[in-house]
């Protein structure tokens, strides 16, 4: 597991610098009137290639290893990893063309992350079996295609969530490597080596492009990166939970509750002022934070001042995801424990929002 990792931190992190060294010029047709624009200067968005190809690298030496080599490891990494790929790929490249043209609507990326889902569905087999409350299983095991459609769901749903939360360096890629993490904790907890060795790595790729993203932002993960994890995140959730009785379906909503109600808030208000959920503003809750919050940066260079407050942005939602995160961990076979973290997580969020757009943020948060 750790070589594989090592391999997709290498590969990432090398094709992040061909990136930045080789396509900057791509950059310039990227618009500067964008709402959600916060940095200066033309930065590639091409992160989600170096991710794809590091998780692609390493995924595909443990195949090899398990098939040709032997598995002294008991990964057990076999053919079926293919298919986790090929659900990958119409989400990535998806992302990677928009970000590469600028022309692909959100309707058509929409179709991809739902055409991700469907294979999810019809590859992989996947399925939510239980949600945790007697009522619930009951309509599950009654109506077995609420489940499936729930699948489609996440996997179609969650990469748009992690491309809305993907505005400040180091904020989208380190929640994503923190969820990760966290499920591969439980993965071994449970004894699923194959499922922790695929997320380890591709938290480990995660890592190779945060070297180029923070706290330099040589780098944008755009919309391929939030694909890349999204996708990879939505199937490994849901492969815990089919897999192991013992892991409460509420374990992976908690984790992911940050960018699932960021996305669902902002439908909700979105909707309340009439304008289509598919419209960028820059009223997300780290763009507020950033202008609301953040302070103390006074440079003559602009660009640096601006980049200096990007940077000071994303740590306050770390602390924010980990407040999540922990007692997931901690209580992740937990369904009641973890269905009220979820219920206070979402008072505390929109207590929180309100009292940043209503000019209400104690002192001691403004540096």
């Amino acid at each position: 597991m750790i070589w594989l990792s090592v391999v997709a931190f290498i590969v990432a992190a090398l094709a992040a610098g061909y990136i930045v060294r080789w396509m900057r010029s791509h950059a310039s047709v990227y618009g500067n009137g964008m709402p959600q624009r916060f940095h200066l200067g033309d930065i590639p968005r091409l992160g989600g290639g170096a991710l794809l190809l590091g998780i692609g690298c390493s995924w595909g030496l443990g195949v090899l290893q398990s098939l040709q080599w032997g598995d002294p490891g008991s990964l057990r990494l076999g053919a079926w990893v293919g298919g986790w790929l090929v659900v990958l790929l119409p989400s990535a490249l998806g992302g990677i063309a928009e970000d590469m043209t600028q022309r692909l609507s959100v309707r058509y990326r929409l179709i991809l992350t739902g055409a991700s889902g469907v294979l999810a569905v019809v590859l992989l087999d996947l399925t939510l079996p239980r949600m945790g409350l007697l009522w619930l299983d009951a309509v599950l095991a009654a109506a077995p295609w609420l489940g499936i459609a729930v699948v489609v769901l996440a996997v179609a749903g969650l990469p748009h969530a992690f491309n809305i939360i993907d505005g400040y360096n180091g904020l989208a890629g380190m929640v994503a490597l923190i969820v990760c993490l966290a499920l591969a904790h439980v993965a071994l907890q449970v004894g699923d080596r194959a499922l922790a060795a695929l997320l380890v790595s591709t938290a480990a790729a995660t890592g190779g492009f945060l070297v180029w993203n923070y706290p330099r932002g040589m780098l944008f993960a755009g919309d391929g990166g939030a694909y890349v994890w999204g996708v990879v995140i939505a199937v490994a959730s849901i492969s815990l939970v089919q897999r192991n009785a013992d892991v409460s379906p509420w374990f992976p909503m908690l984790l992911l509750i940050y960018p699932v109600w960021e996305t669902i808030f902002s439908i909700y208000r979105k909707s309340v002022r009439g304008v289509s959920p598919g419209v960028a503003d820059a009223l997300h809750f780290h763009q507020l934070i950033y202008r609301r919050i953040v302070r103390g940066v006074f440079h003559d260079d602009e660009s640096r001042r601006v980049l200096m407050r990007n940077n000071r942005t994303s740590p306050y939602l770390w602390g924010f995801t980990l407040l999540t995160v922990v007692p997931a961990v901690l209580f992740w076979n937990n369904t009641p424990l973890l269905m009220a973290f979820c219920g206070l997580f979402v008072i505390s969020y929109v207590m929180a929002y309100m009292a940043i757009v209503r000019f209400k943020v104690p002192n001691w948060l403004r540096h």
